[in-house]
């Protein structure tokens, strides 16, 4: 019987010290890894898909098929790892400190000198009787930092409530009340998971458009898919990580807009949602899609800028019949890929004739594909 040594048996694990916006990532691989596994293990790192990263160790950009031992890259070794502009997935590069402007400066900077000067907003009896009249209350950019009171006291001749761009942190209970109400737009506050009342909201049946977008939200509950009126719904930049199974239920659900979140995975209930004609999933995570998109027949706009997919659903092209915008921009699909899946000649004629060729997707002399997806994949 022959023995080895453990070192015989398994690859010898070594720690790569990636160096990449100010800041070193310490990666235990093994040493007969390749450059391209490497990679791997940055992407959720730093947000870069591997496409978009170059690795350069002693001068040299490192190829993707080969291995690290190969490449003299021992235990201890520092790369440098260098991010091609606009290939990558989420909200983009991770960076070693945030510079983005607080919620309330970015509010400042895009308010008019009247709006940053108004201490506040003042509701009287006749503001409330017009409210009533015409259905529709507009607080947006009031500085509010809860709803008054007296937009409960309206009840069910309110339809539209607008209080966008304030400062909100609670919508409690008494939403309840607006019984009439079809359009809730709560965007660009400062609304947590625990800050609204999902039981009060559960309860509004006429609801039509929800916009949640510019908040803090991890997580949408189950109980959005008790909102069965609803034809859109915004929930982009957030921190959201997944989106309820109960998404499904929403069949008159027209519009999604989840852009600019950390969305990996999508459920396969979102094939049940056979009224969407809009999906716009940019800016996130994902690297797969569920077979169940090919569902959708009403689809015509599938936006997928900057995520890590590698492919599609195999009944995209053939099943979607409407669709005809495609936006694969900082992806990793190629156009061979593309050119493989079924149903592929009539998606192309498809946005050929709505887009004359041009328009938004760059489309060069030669009638070439461009939506994002390359020819060729860099390595």
């Amino acid at each position: 019987m022959e023995v080895r040594g453990d070192a015989a048996l398994d690859p010898t694990t070594i720690t790569v010290h990636v160096k990449f916006s100010g800041r070193t990532l310490p990666l235990s691989v093994s040493d007969d890894s390749t450059v391209r596994d490497l990679k791997s293990l940055l992407q959720p790192l730093t947000n870069v898909i591997p496409r978009g990263q170059k690795l350069i160790f002693k001068g040299k950009v490192l190829a993707d098929t080969m291995k690290l031992k190969s490449e003299q890259v021992i235990d201890g070794s520092k790369v440098m790892l260098i991010a091609s502009q606009g290939l990558h997935q989420g909200d983009g590069p991770i960076t070693k400190v945030a510079t983005l402007p607080s919620t309330n400066t970015r509010r400042i900077l895009d308010s008019k000198p009247s709006q940053v000067y108004k201490a506040k907003t003042i509701i009287d009896k006749s503001r409330s009787e017009h409210w009533k009249i015409t259905g529709v209350v507009g607080l947006s950019w009031s500085h509010l930092k809860t709803v008054p009171e007296e937009v409960w006291a309206c009840g069910h001749y309110v339809r539209v409530l607008d209080i966008s761009n304030n400062f909100i942190q609670e919508i409690p209970d008494k939403i309840s009340l607006l019984t009439s109400l079809n359009k809730l737009l709560l965007n660009a506050n400062d609304l947590l998971d625990k800050g609204i009342s999902w039981e009060g909201l559960s309860s509004l049946k006429s609801l039509t458009v929800l916009s949640l977008s510019q908040n803090h939200f991890t997580t949408l509950p189950s109980v959005v898919g008790t909102l069965t009126s609803l034809c859109e719904l915004h929930i982009a930049n957030n921190k959201l990580t997944s989106l309820p199974a109960e998404i499904g239920f929403l069949n008159q659900l027209q519009i999604l807009k989840a852009g600019n979140n950390r969305i990996s995975s999508l459920p396969s209930s979102i094939g049940n949602c056979h009224s969407l004609v809009e999906i716009d999933l940019s800016l996130n995570l994902l690297v797969e899609l569920p077979e169940t998109l090919g569902n959708l027949r009403n689809l015509k706009a599938l936006h997928l800028r900057n995520n890590g997919l590698k492919s599609l659903p195999s009944t995209l092209f053939k099943m979607c019949s409407q669709l005809s915008t495609l936006d694969l921009h900082g992806t990793e699909i190629t156009n061979d890929f593309l050119r493989q899946v079924e149903g592929w000649e009539y998606f192309d004629e498809r946005r050929r004739s709505k887009h004359q060729k041009q328009l938004d997707f760059h489309v060069g002399s030669s009638g070439v594909f461009d939506e994002g997806a390359d020819d060729n994949r860099g390595s």
